[in-house]
């Protein structure tokens, strides 16, 4: 065989190869939205919020019912999320600490290998996007935490380091040392009026490119609304007249939902849905008190029936909405009451599209698509929370809250099938069954600290970039600086 007829020969292998993967493996897109409560949704009963393409995707496939994000706030949640792990493996303690290893196995990374384009789109909050500036100023250490989606296997990204204005994203004091990069580069193209918009204008591109050329993609779209600063454009605020300063967080989120139907627009455009799964929850509950009336303040966000809001591990701080699609598996109308959460991302698309983790590092989540296409009811792995004070595990119907390694004297028990507002507490009741999640949550401490100090990477040079935060330990001056920094 001459040259000319080995590279024509190869060509066509190659290009055989990848029109298999892209027709045996689905496309994936993993959503997320910013201090979306549960209750801020129509598919969750919200009567005012019109959101009728998320409405619609829960139609046509799964409400994932008792769905956590595990972190009561962003950036701990954003990096479960990616990585199937939870977030004290890696230093992420809070919003604005800690960022990313390299080290990780991300979604990126593993889909990455197995012939996918990757792309991440919107807030990324997992370290600093430069080694000079930060949006958090020199506190934030910069060149210690720099950990930019571009060096963390996207083939594509159009990031903020952290929250910006939801109108106007590219100008005010959100803005400032905050400018979006688009694939490691700042610009000031196309960043003016609403950010879900000017998200989406880059997502679009990105799945059409990859519908194209026949290449399966993954795209991680994290949205910023509706976190502060909270302002909905001039068509939002005028279908909700009447309702004060709570048009624009309704607004908001009206302003997602019209990007997702332009999403799955352009998926049923390109000949691709029927191919693609699609994920969305949020990544925390609600910011802030809400007063009786509504109209007189922008943080109108919903926790439903639960009791907390954002920086609580009560169930309003932690459990989201959440939706799941892969169609002709999953089935339409799905009602699926099940404890799930983020770190069962990974896992999933994992069983999802064949890919493989090649060192056997610990997990935290599990694959949920037994539970998702209906052949399972049992999420076996128990779902730890860790912020602040508090450690809590969520096993089956029972949530354990507790304080202190050694005094279980606060320890709390909850009952979630009878008890949603974590108000009665069991502990004496079920005194066993606290003890041994006790015991499952101080050992998972202990694993996640040997994994805070770089037991999992095979790298005998690490080292953390803060130290671990050790439970009962937080002093009243630490708290106060983090309260301070995870509202910002």
């Amino acid at each position: 065989m001459n040259i000319k007829s080995a590279l024509i020969a190869g060509f066509v292998v190659a290009s055989m190869a990848a029109s298999a993967v892209s027709q045996d493996r689905p496309n994936i897109i993993l959503m997320m939205c910013d201090d979306m409560g549960w209750g801020d949704t129509g598919f969750n009963g919200n009567a005012i919020i019109e959101t009728p393409h998320l409405d619609t995707i829960a139609k046509e496939g799964a409400i994932l019912n008792h769905f956590y994000s595990v972190g009561p706030v962003c950036s701990p949640t954003r990096a479960s999320f990616l990585t199937g792990r939870h977030y004290f493996r890696m230093g992420v303690w809070t919003a604005n600490k800690g960022h990313l290893p390299k080290e990780e196995y991300t979604v990126a990374r593993m889909l990455k290998a197995e012939g996918y384009t990757t792309g991440h789109f919107g807030k990324w909050h997992l370290g600093t996007l430069d080694k000079v500036i930060s949006s958090k100023g020199k506190g934030r250490r910069p060149e210690a935490n720099y950990a930019p989606p571009w060096e963390r296997d996207y083939d594509v990204s159009f990031v903020t380091e952290s929250a910006v204005c939801t109108w106007d994203p590219g100008i005010g004091s959100r803005a400032k040392n905050n400018p979006y990069y688009e694939n490691g580069v700042p610009t000031h193209e196309n960043v003016l009026g609403c950010d879900s918009r000017v998200l989406m204008d880059r997502v679009i591109p990105f799945i059409q490119n990859a519908a194209h050329s026949d290449t399966p993609f993954l795209a991680v779209v994290w949205f910023h609304a509706p976190h502060e600063n909270i302002q909905a454009g001039p068509e939002y605020l005028k279908m909700y007249e009447g309702h004060g300063e709570a048009a624009h967080y309704y607004g908001c989120i009206t302003a997602v939902d019209d990007q997702v139907g332009r999403l799955r627009a352009e998926l049923e455009k390109l000949g691709v849905a029927d191919n693609t799964a699609l994920f969305f929850c949020s990544d925390n509950g609600p910011e802030g008190a809400v007063p009786k009336d509504r109209s007189k303040t922008r943080r109108a966000g919903s926790a439903g029936e639960f009791t907390g809001r954002k920086r609580d591990v009560t169930d309003g701080g932690v459990r989201v909405p959440a939706l799941a699609l892969w169609l002709g598996r999953i089935q339409p109308g799905s009602f699926i009451d099940v404890p799930m959460s983020v770190l069962d991302y990974l896992p999933t698309v994992r069983a999802m599209t064949d890919a493989s983790l090649p060192d056997g590092r610990k997990l935290d989540g599990e694959n949920i698509l037994p539970i998702l296409c209906g052949d399972s009811k049992e999420h076996r792995t128990a779902i730890p929370f860790r912020y602040q004070k508090h450690a809590c595990l969520v096993k089956g119907k029972y949530k354990l809250i507790i304080e202190s390694p050694d005094d279980n004297a606060l320890d709390r028990l909850f009952d979630l099938s009878k008890d949603v507002a974590e108000s009665n507490n069991i502990l004496a009741q079920y005194p066993e069954i606290a003890q041994q999640m006790r015991a499952e949550i101080l050992a998972f401490l202990a694993s996640a600290k040997a994994s805070h100090n770089g037991s999992d990477y095979g790298v005998s040079s690490y080292t953390p970039v803060d130290p671990w935060e050790e439970l009962g330990k937080q002093t009243a001056k630490r708290k106060k600086k983090t309260d301070k920094q995870a509202v910002r």
